[in-house]
């Protein structure tokens, strides 16, 4: 494959890397679990839950960015969730259940269409074109869309003043802190990309209150792994549709995309299943709020892996999400398992 070996120093200050980042995570997702704990009071899977989706998918950003750098976007992000889905799959048919009749899997094809076609698979071909400053802006619309589509939805119910005086400081945080102007000196935008991450958010936000309140297999294992390959597969006919399926070329796919694909289908895929755990959990709205963490996680990451310098500005904007988050999840809401 592309990538080639380096050399004795190098392959030294790679490992020396990876132990200051995995050791920084490990501080940085300590700091969080006390935050959860403090702030959600909820039972210790709710909070595992919460931790991994704040952590993990705060990370998949350079992942993708990884792993689009020699593989298709579609393509890539498809054989992710087929791979990733079969496992659930395999995993629950090992444990004895049973695959759920064809209405179920209906069901949970079209949150995949919804989430991880329509959602994840939108912002993987977008980070081709748009600044990561800006894409963590937008992806941050999810829980507002998710706010508005539950009260619109026929049963749903007013969030409150508080929820939204929430939003909209967890969302000024988020353009301080994301600034395009400030974030790389970038000034002009690609529209087609900028679009098609908001579509992402939509598709994102409607297939997760639609996953609360539709019909589920009673085990969640095979519902991920169901949902998961259903929109690995429509992620797959769009590569074959767009003619992505002629540009892949296994020889020039380099080790770094490969890792970052396999990170994709481990740990990335684990957070998908805790995040559709919360949406039962918890409230659409609160399990939402990843939106607004996941952009720090990634700040950490950049200053650690690529050297960017974290400001004393950075810290302030960080401070202000974080209250928009405190705002929202202490609102009284229709919480279930606290």
């Amino acid at each position: 494959m592309g990538a080639g070996r380096g050399t004795p120093c190098r392959r030294s200050a790679g490992r020396t890397l990876l132990s200051f980042t995995l050791g920084s995570l490990n501080v940085l997702g300590s700091i969080i679990t006390v935050f959860i704990t403090l702030v959600f009071n909820v039972r210790p899977l709710v909070l595992l839950a919460f931790a991994t989706v704040y952590v993990v998918w705060g990370s998949t950003y350079l992942a993708i960015r990884f792993g689009i750098e020699t593989i298709p976007p579609f393509f890539m992000a498809g054989v992710r969730f087929c791979i990733g889905g079969s496992l659930f799959i395999g995993w629950a048919i090992a444990r004895g259940a049973k695959l759920p009749s064809n209405s179920l899997w209906r069901s949970a094809a079209l949150v995949g269409v919804l989430m991880v076609a329509g959602g994840t698979g939108g912002v993987t071909w977008s980070e081709q074109f748009v600044p990561s400053g800006l894409t963590a802006l937008l992806i941050a619309m999810v829980p507002l869309w998710i706010v508005l589509i539950d009260w619109a939805r026929p049963g749903g119910s007013n969030p409150g003043s508080t929820v939204f005086f929430g939003l909209v400081i967890g969302l000024a945080g988020m353009t301080l802190l994301v600034n395009p102007v400030a974030v790389g000196g970038v000034r002009e935008i690609n529209p087609v990309g900028a679009l098609a991450l908001v579509f992402a958010t939509l598709s994102w936000a409607t297939g997760s209150v639609y996953s609360r309140h539709a019909r589920q297999s009673s085990s969640q294992t095979i519902t991920v792994g169901m949902q998961m390959v259903s929109g690995g597969v429509t992620l797959l006919c769009m590569s074959t549709i767009s003619g992505e399926l002629s540009q892949v070329d296994l020889a020039r796919i380099s080790w770094r995309s490969v890792m970052a694909v396999a990170y994709l289908i481990g740990p990335g895929s684990l957070a998908y299943a805790a995040y559709l755990f919360l949406l039962r959990a918890s409230t659409p709205t609160k399990a939402a709020t990843y939106a607004y963490v996941n952009p720090i996680i990634a700040l950490v990451l950049g200053a650690v892996i690529g050297g960017e310098q974290v400001s004393a500005w950075t810290l302030l904007c960080s401070a202000v999400i974080i209250t928009g988050v405190v705002v929202i999840v202490t609102a009284k809401g229709r919480a279930v398992s606290s």
